[in-house]
């Protein structure tokens, strides 16, 4: 693949990234129960590390990354979340499940690139994890959690 297609992927999961660390906040101030809300502020340090890592790598590459701010999407996705979240737990394991499925997506489709080993191992890396977030948040909803 070709460096700028590279680039351009990674500087697309940067922004996601930025997004779900956003929408990760708007859930973790609307839940009730702590031990929910430790685990979110783990993946959302997670999605926070993604976009450092991702960063180094771009600055590697010769580029610049973007700036780490919510997008047009972002602040759809964090308003979204917010109202969802608005409802309580569950609303807000709703919304984070809408988004991991997202995240999931997207890395599962950059993982399948044809990239060097070090990018290759960045986007495994975090694609792991985001399976760790998804995996979480549907077995709460399943167990229901909250009651």
């Amino acid at each position: 693949m070709a460096e700028k297609d590279i680039v351009k992927h990674l500087k697309s999961l940067l922004q996601l990234d930025v997004d779900a660390s956003h929408a990760y906040q708007q859930a973790i101030d609307r839940i009730e129960l702590v031990s929910v809300r430790e685990q979110l502020t783990k993946y959302r340090e997670d999605h926070e590390r993604h976009v450092r890592e991702i960063s180094e790598k771009l600055r590697e590459l010769g580029e610049t990354p973007p700036k780490a701010s919510p997008d047009l999407k972002g602040m759809m996705i964090e308003g979204f979340t917010a109202l969802r979240s608005m409802t309580g737990t569950e609303g807000a394991l709703k919304a984070m499940k809408t988004n991991e499925k997202l995240t999931n997506r997207k890395y599962d489709e950059a993982r399948k690139m044809n990239v060097a080993a070090d990018v290759q191992q960045l986007l495994e890396s975090n694609y792991q994890d985001e399976r760790r977030h998804l995996t979480y948040v549907e077995e709460a909803l399943q167990s229901r959690i909250w009651e």
